[in-house]
């Protein structure tokens, strides 16, 4: 009997120390496994999830799985992400709480993005999904990210631009991965910018030095703060001394870019005084005519594209198409009309032509204000002449401006043009040297003067769609720039159009460079004073015409 029961407690033994080896040997295989397959990082299951997924769990995520979330949602490459990212940063991003889906609310406009999203689904139906501001900070780096994807190489150019100094040290790998697969030399460039602005905080001095060399080739205002804020905080002597020339270079080319700037700006200054002057040199060289009402011809010009755009609301990027002709035909036949009722019966008396046509000019002001009100009146400028030419990061140049200086020039070859080209612009050219002679030969000055009158006037109609551009319609419009036409007619040469030229480009790029210096007023007053002087001086003007009016 203690036999039997000696073995079977002997029996028992065996099998819970063979339970034992059992268990132990499980635990090891599990170690095993652990080993060969480590566990999955924490996040791991977004990685391996699709688009929809990560979208739809925005909308019950709190900040900080969202921020791993929208990393997650950069990194995939669906075409729905930056539409999202966008909609999200903007404030704009819904989340449907009975049908579950994620939609980017624009004004009406409803765009599903991911999940089931009812179309007719009301306003308090649809939950905002929040964001702060350490979400929004991490949005706009991983939304230029998704960009880098774009198919158009300028988009990528913008968003490697967008990354430059703000993206965080994380996306130094994602940026390079980006680089390796770009073809595009320009996009590379932009990368390697990029790239470079995030190893300026490197801890090895090569890196750092590396990184300036780069930087230092950009000429972008971004690039030389970035560069200053490193030189507050650099410990290494020898980076120190290369930040401080490469600063030191920046700094000088961007003063550079400066004046070409402020010379760009005086050209397109120069070219409004072109156009506001040209009409009048004309008129001025052929009847001697001192018309105060032309800076009214140019405000006729300004009120002609303000109703030319609103009988055509729909079609406002042709209305300058339509405002030229329009503004030259109007002001034209305006200007006809002073010289057939008014100014023909004063030929010979200067002064009573000049209180003449002031009293012209006061009329017209004041016939305006009666048809439009005081008010003044905004012109939309098309979208083709919206914005600027973004040359580089510390030089650009609007569009408007640069359109107006090319249009200026046009302008003033048509003119050339038509002067020597055509039998009226002979006949002009003949009234200005000699009217007496050119009368003997069968020419008719009346018909010429009217005409001549006519196209002055006219071109100063079409300065005046040039100005709606630049500025508010008035009634006061051209009297800002009647003074400044009669100093560019004197200042050329009366009745020459290389002198209009040169005159009201000169004038235009000293005002933008003398502002800065003097105030805009004193400016003004040392111009005039100068124009007196070199009157004095030489009193034909920079480039004179042979004629009865300077002494032949």
């Amino acid at each position: 009997m203690n036999r039997h029961c000696t073995f079977r407690i002997w029996l028992g033994a065996c099998r819970i120390w063979l339970g034992a080896c059992r268990i132990w040997l499980g635990a090891c295989l599990l170690a095993l496994a652990a080993v060969a397959e480590p566990a999955a990082p924490p996040g791991a299951e977004l990685q391996t999830a699709d688009f929809e997924t990560l979208a739809l769990r925005l909308g019950t995520a709190g900040f900080g799985e969202k921020q791993e979330l929208v990393e997650q949602l950069a990194a995939a490459a669906d075409p729905r992400v930056p539409a999202l990212l966008e909609a999200m940063l903007a404030g704009a991003l819904y989340r449907d709480v009975v049908g579950g889906g994620i939609v980017a609310l624009q004004g009406d406009r409803r765009t599903p993005l991911a999940g089931t999203v009812r179309a007719d689904a009301p306003g308090a139906e649809l939950r905002k999904i929040t964001v702060n501001n350490s979400l929004r900070s991490a949005l706009r780096p991983l939304l230029a990210t998704t960009r880098l994807r774009a198919p158009d190489a300028e988009v990528r150019i913008a968003a490697a631009r967008t990354l430059t100094g703000t993206a965080p040290a994380a996306l130094a790998a994602t940026l390079e991965r980006v680089r390796a697969d770009e073809a595009d030399a320009r996009v590379r460039d932009a990368l390697d910018t990029a790239l470079a602005s995030l190893r300026l905080a490197d801890p090895d001095p090569a890196v750092r030095a590396a990184a300036i060399a780069v930087l230092a080739r950009q000429s972008d205002k971004a690039i030389l703060t970035l560069l200053e804020q490193r030189m507050a905080v650099e410990q290494d002597a020898e980076i120190a001394a290369q930040l401080g020339k490469v600063i030191a270079s920046l700094r000088a080319r961007e003063q550079a870019f400066a004046l070409v700037g402020d010379l760009f700006f005086g050209l397109s200054l120069g070219s409004v005084l072109l156009l506001a002057a040209v009409g009048l040199a004309i008129t001025f060289g052929v009847m001697g005519v001192i018309n105060m009402a032309h800076g009214e011809m140019i405000m006729l010009g300004a009120y002609t594209t303000y109703v030319v755009q609103l009988l055509m609301p729909n079609h406002i990027e042709w209305s300058l198409a339509v405002a030229v002709p329009a503004a030259f035909l109007v002001a034209a036949l305006v200007g006809v009309a002073i010289e057939r009722g008014v100014i023909r019966f004063l030929y010979g008396r200067p002064l009573e032509t000049l209180l003449a046509t002031f009293g012209i000019s006061l009329i017209l002001q004041q016939l305006v204000r009666t048809i439009f009100s005081p008010l003044n009146k905004s012109v939309i400028t098309p979208q083709w002449l919206s914005g600027s030419w973004q040359v580089n990061g510390m030089l650009s140049l609007t569009y408007n401006r640069l359109y107006i200086i090319l249009f200026a020039l046009a302008v003033l070859l048509a003119l050339v043009a038509l002067l020597r080209r055509t039998p009226i612009g002979l006949q002009m050219r003949a009234v200005t040297q000699n009217r007496a002679m050119a009368g003997s030969m069968g020419i008719r000055t009346g018909r010429v003067d009217a005409l001549t009158f006519g196209l002055g006037s006219g071109i100063a109609g079409i300065a005046g769609v040039a100005l709606s551009q630049l500025t508010n319609v008035g009634p006061n419009l051209g009297q800002a720039y009647i003074i400044d036409s009669f100093l560019v007619v004197v200042f050329g040469g009366v009745g020459n159009l290389f002198g209009t030229f040169v005159a009201a480009m000169g004038l235009g790029v000293v005002t933008k460079f003398a502002e800065p210096l003097v105030g805009a007023v004193l400016a003004k007053i040392l111009i005039l004073v100068f124009v007196i002087l070199f009157i004095q001086w030489r009193p034909r003007g920079l480039f004179a015409l042979k004629g009865r009016f300077v002494g032949d």
